[in-house]
């Protein structure tokens, strides 16, 4: 049987159809690039709230371990400042003891037995040491006098000592500034013993320096050996 051509109403009916394909296509195809669409805003969302997230936190973090390293450099700088003034009180107490021992030495001079005593010590020590035949003894101007008188003592005590004579002379050549004492010098002038009251308190000073700290402060944990 032969097909007979459309008449204008079925044909009218087929291209509805056809519309309404194209049409049913279209609204799914709109509706898969929604979705896609969506899916990609939603992830891009959370990249861009993560990424922000963690500038945020990398912010706070600096911040905070900035706070941190201010904090520490304030607590040392007060605990330094704390120790310093610690350690400048504790000068300051050590040399007014160092004064009063200075002062001490002083009234050793001014008691002319006690001072002779001291002088012909220090002298016949200073003989035995050089073991010269004749050595300058130096001293203040004003104790010329009771150097001599010790140095004569102590050049008897140096014989029975030794055996050996020595000469010795006085000359007032130190200043009278000094606490006292004197210096002597050997007989070719190469040898010089300092025994002033200033330089025996010097060195004991510097010997018990460590032990006296020890004493008045404790020991310091931070120091194994005293220097």
């Amino acid at each position: 049987m032969a097909s007979r051509p459309l008449n204008d109403d079925e044909v009218l009916s087929e291209m509805n159809k056809m519309v309404a394909f194209i049409k049913q296509e279209a609204l799914e195809k709109a509706r898969e690039i929604k979705v896609k669409a969506d899916e990609e805003f939603a992830i891009e969302k959370a990249k861009l709230v993560k990424q922000e997230q963690q500038a945020i936190d990398a912010q706070y973090e600096k911040k905070r371990k900035g706070a941190e390293v201010s904090q520490k450099i304030a607590q040392s700088t007060l605990t330094n400042k704390s120790r310093l003034k610690l350690l400048q009180q504790r000068e300051e107490h050590l040399q007014d003891l160092f004064s009063t021992s200075r002062e001490s030495i002083i009234s050793l001079s001014q008691d002319e037995g006690r001072y002779m005593q001291f002088l012909e010590g220090v002298i016949v020590q200073g003989f035995l040491s050089l073991l010269e035949a004749e050595v300058t003894v130096h001293s203040r101007k004003k104790d010329v006098e009771v150097v001599q008188r010790a140095a004569d003592g102590a050049a008897k005590q140096y014989n029975e000592i030794s055996g050996r004579t020595i000469k010795p002379s006085v000359a007032g050549t130190l200043s009278d500034d000094i606490a006292g004492g004197v210096k002597l010098v050997s007989g070719n002038l190469r040898i010089t013993l300092d025994n002033t009251l200033d330089e025996r308190l010097r060195l004991l000073e510097d010997r018990m320096l460590p032990e006296i700290r020890a004493d008045l402060f404790g020991s310091n944990p931070n120091r194994k050996f005293y220097t």
